[in-house]
């Protein structure tokens, strides 16, 4: 038990039995128990394995390589829609926890067990999201700006394409665009 997960614990206000719960199912498991993003993470060997974590409705284990579980009983949730790998057991009461129980620690061994077979998540390319139309017309007026994009990594350019086709109107996202070209010509991230 990690020191600092005891003092996450003690401070918690919402969800306080549910993470406790959570927590003496996963320390039943072999991982070494961090505190990581503010959170009770799992990891093994170093890699991150499951984390809890807490929202307004309802506390969770994330699984970070959920995608590639097989979920037999069809309980991992896609956060959104542009999640790749990560994937979440929802809940609401202890109940639901105790319940679930043995099904937990099932989901548990088969994370570690592709944790250890070194599996990955193949993520999308940058190429293989949206490119807004707004945008298109910038980096193709503006040679520097197509350049600079270009040299970002490409999870920098991901979030850019996701937050400008997140916007629903064509002014929404020529402002979104016309904001960022400066970020972008610094070579920094949307949130840099």
């Amino acid at each position: 038990m990690n020191p600092q997960v005891d003092a996450y614990v003690s401070k918690a206000k919402k969800w306080k039995e549910e993470i406790e719960h959570l927590r003496s199912i996963v320390l039943e498991c072999p991982l070494t128990e961090e505190l990581k993003w503010g959170s009770p993470c799992y990891t093994l060997e170093g890699s991150n394995v499951v984390l809890i974590h807490v929202f307004k409705e309802y506390a969770a284990l994330l699984f970070f390589k959920g995608a590639l579980m097989k979920d037999v009983k069809g309980i991992l949730i896609q956060q959104t829609e542009n999640t790749q790998a990560a994937r979440q057991l929802r809940f609401t009461s202890i109940g639901e926890i105790a319940k679930l129980k043995t099904t937990i620690k099932a989901y548990i061994k088969e994370a570690v067990a592709v944790e250890k077979a070194g599996l990955k998540v193949e993520f999308k390319k940058a190429a293989d999201f949206n490119m807004p139309e707004e945008f298109q017309m910038k980096l193709d007026s503006m040679p520097a700006l197509k350049t600079a994009f270009e040299t970002l990594t490409p999870g920098r350019q991901k979030a850019y394409l996701l937050h400008f086709s997140a916007a629903k109107q064509s002014k929404t996202r020529d402002a979104r665009v016309e904001k960022a070209i400066p970020h972008i010509l610094d070579g920094k991230g949307l949130d840099d």
